[in-house]
């Protein structure tokens, strides 16, 4: 049996039907679907709510205005009607996330609520240990040399870092996610709490690029392409599309699974994977590194 999708992936399985239920549909001219405007007419939702739905950021409040937006749509099989309003119904429910949401940056919880759902991860990041990749102490760490800046309250790291460890699982669960890895040499020379923590970061690192879903590469600071702000791109197979997220220097995610963003950042990844040292490589050059601490 297969298992339960999480909330944020039912959204986004609803909105993208609704969408493609109104680009398709026989109310506009010559059957070429209708806007936003055009679809909330009548309806108790306003047109920047319709575009919320459908790229899954918030679900119907209101099951009688679903009904009546499928009736506009021209859905008139009731099993396809019931399905949706189940998708509806189940999106709205809380989910293990609920509790964090409140502790990351705007954009960030879509992203994360996809993480399980996901065959497949790409990640890259410049500076940092990627935070699937973090032991608690280096991630306690991080938070904790941010904490003066972003004025972070213990509570708010110690929730954090929970976070942060619990997502992991999909990298230890039955079936796990397959990643690949990419980080930059500045991530794993920039000091983060202390020997003891880097080393023991090493060792994880080592430890994971031995496993067989995951592979990590090293891009030297010798490579030559680079992309100067980290990203990842979940695959799902054919559930849902491929999407890609990156950080702003404001604290904000910005996420899209439009072809041509997500094709741009798999060209990214790739450059840089053909660039970096290969992943058989990755335990010799952690092993230097923990010589020079």
């Amino acid at each position: 049996m297969a298992a339960k999708r999480g909330r944020t992936a039912q959204r986004l399985e609803l909105g993208l039907q609704l969408r493609q239920l109104r680009e398709n549909c026989d109310a506009g001219h010559q059957g070429t679907g209708i806007t936003r405007k055009q679809a909330v007419v009548g309806l108790r939702i306003s047109e920047a709510s319709l575009q919320r739905i459908e790229t899954g950021s918030l679900n119907f409040r209101n099951v009688g205005d679903l009904r009546k937006l499928l009736n506009k749509y021209g859905v008139t099989d009731e099993e396809v009607v019931e399905s949706l309003i189940n998708l509806n119904k189940e999106s709205n429910q809380q989910d293990w996330l609920t509790q964090y949401r409140g502790l990351m940056p705007a954009g960030m919880p879509g992203f994360v609520g996809l993480e399980p759902e996901a065959r497949s991860m790409k990640a890259y990041h410049p500076t940092v240990v990627y935070g699937l990749l973090q032991t608690k102490a280096y991630a306690q760490a991080t938070h904790e040399s941010h904490k003066p800046i972003e004025e972070y309250t213990t509570e708010f790291i110690r929730n954090s870092v929970e976070l942060r460890m619990k997502r992991q699982e999909v990298l230890t669960r039955e079936n796990p996610v397959r990643l690949h890895v990419i980080l930059g040499e500045a991530a794993l020379r920039y000091p983060v709490g202390g020997l003891d923590v880097m080393a023991e970061q090493y060792a994880k690192i080592e430890e994971m690029s031995g496993w067989d879903h995951i592979t990590i590469q090293v891009l030297s600071f010798r490579r030559s392409y680079r992309s100067t702000n980290d990203f990842a791109i979940l695959d799902f197979g054919t559930e849902l599309p491929p999407r890609v997220q990156t950080d702003s220097a404001w604290g904000s995610v910005s996420s899209s699974d439009k072809p041509g963003e997500v094709d741009r950042f798999h060209r990214r990844f790739n450059a840089m994977a053909a660039s970096a040292l290969p992943p058989e490589d990755t335990p010799d050059f952690l092993h230097r590194l923990k010589r020079e601490l």
